[in-house]
């Protein structure tokens, strides 16, 4: 939609055209869900709407002056009004409706130089003291300084004003990042932690029998390599999950058992899950659960996809690590993120798994953060998976199954936090299925 809508305008009214300044704040702070309707302002506008696909649409503006502009690849080529300008000519609403856009996009200013000749050519007293306020209430209170003193020996009266309606959450870890991108994690891990702990049962505390533990994790290996499996597309068995669990596999001398894709699948399934046990052991005797993680998903990666490389399906290069391509998910309004920016947010979210005191918070927020990153071409899914079980299980919480039968509500969930910063959904599925297969595990499935 979004290259679409950039080739169309472009097409139409050359450079003369710009996304509206509160969208154009929004995709500048990093958000990746288009807006349903996008609204372009064009001195050849004739504020029409041209109906799209999906329940989507384009109004286009008639305006009678375009503020600085330029394209901006990562988001499809559209062109994005400059942050300062934006700030400027954006409404109040702005402030409210889309806090965390907002809050970024100060945050993301180096300086108040070009935000504040803009002011004062104006003049713009009243978005002054709006954004002055702004600066004041994320802590850049030396901008916010600077603001007031320039316009009041200017002449112009000023009254500050916080435009947040609601107090602003603190980040964890603390510290302005480099990138929309990176203080978008922080802010939404910051956000939905709440939500998290809400919908989750306190945590029953580490496991004193480790040998217990590990045994009823492999005793939920089958149904869980089923469905994880499953619920990606891969057409398994409990009876090809166990021969390879079992050693009884024998591509060579079983046609059945053959190297095709479901098989190597399975077999880098199970080559990850002995490695995610491994580190179960780490975390309970007192290693850090996020630190354990950073450390260990570069090898959880190549082993998920070893056995694919080895069976001449995947290049040995697809082992090489992040993504070096763009992804999309299929029905999502959301895109991931870019594979530039993909290298800048997991050391974010390394640092916030680290930094999170909850582990209920860890494992339904570190599930959510990896894969709204989504790093690697494939595998995101089983991998943020083990992530939520590394999380659980050394708290006390059951290894958790995801039913495949459930898939709909589980991706629905996913959506929900990616496209609309409702994590709710998300958390109390897992939650729910957490206290339902401490109870009873899912059965054995049919062969």
């Amino acid at each position: 939609m979004r290259e679409f809508i950039a080739d169309y305008a472009q097409e139409r009214f050359g450079d003369r055209w710009h996304v509206n300044p509160e969208q154009s704040v929004l995709l500048r702070s990093g958000e990746r869900t288009i807006p349903k309707q996008v609204q372009v302002w064009a001195n050849e506008g004739t504020n029409q709407t041209v109906q799209l696909l999906h329940g989507c649409s384009l109004f286009i503006y008639k305006a009678a002056k375009l503020l600085p502009s330029s394209p901006v690849q990562d988001c499809g080529g559209l062109r994005l009004v400059e942050l300062p300008a934006a700030l400027v000519a954006a409404s109040r609403t702005l402030f409210v409706q889309h806090a965390m856009a907002a809050r970024i996009a100060l945050g993301s200013l180096p300086d108040a130089s070009d935000l504040l000749r803009t002011l004062l050519d104006g003049p713009h007293p009243s978005v002054a003291g709006r954004l002055a306020g702004g600066f004041r209430a994320i802590g850049r209170a030396a901008l916010a300084d600077e603001i007031v003193g320039a316009m009041r020996r200017a002449g112009h009266g000023l009254s500050e004003v916080n435009p947040f309606e609601k107090p602003l959450p603190t980040l964890l870890p603390g510290g302005r990042p480099e990138s929309p991108y990176m203080q978008r994690l922080r802010l939404m891990w910051a956000e939905m932690r709440e939500s998290v702990i809400a919908a989750s049962p306190q945590a029953p505390g580490a496991p004193k029998n480790i040998d217990a533990l590990l045994k009823d994790v492999e005793a939920r290996y089958v149904t869980d390599a089923y469905h994880s499996l499953s619920i990606e597309g891969y057409r398994v068995t409990a009876t090809l999950i166990e021969k390879i669990r079992d050693g009884n596999w024998n591509p060579d001398g079983d046609e059945k058992d053959r190297a095709t894709r479901d098989a190597m699948a399975a077999r880098g399934y199970f080559e990850t899950h002995n490695l995610v046990k491994d580190d179960l052991v780490r975390v309970i005797k007192g290693e850090n659960a996020g630190t354990v993680f950073r450390q260990a998903l570069p090898r959880w990666y190549q082993a998920l996809f070893s056995p694919s490389v080895q069976a001449g399906i995947l290049k040995a290069s697809d082992l090489a690590g992040y993504r070096n391509d763009q992804v999309f998910i299929r029905g999502a309004l959301h895109v991931p993120l870019s594979k530039e920016v993909v290298r800048d947010c997991m050391p974010v979210l390394f640092e916030l798994l680290e930094a999170e005191t909850e582990p209920q918070v860890r494992a339904v927020l570190g599930h959510f953060h990896f894969a709204y990153i989504h790093p690697y071409m494939d595998g995101n899914g089983r991998l943020a998976r083990f992530l939520m079980n590394l999380m659980l299980v050394p708290a006390g919480y059951v290894w958790t199954v995801i039913p495949v039968e459930r898939r709909t509500e589980y991706v629905n969930a996913l959506e929900e936090a990616s496209s609309f910063a409702n994590i709710s959904p998300l958390a109390t599925f897992i939650a729910d299925l957490a206290k339902a297969q401490a109870k009873e595990p899912l059965p054995r499935p049919a062969q």
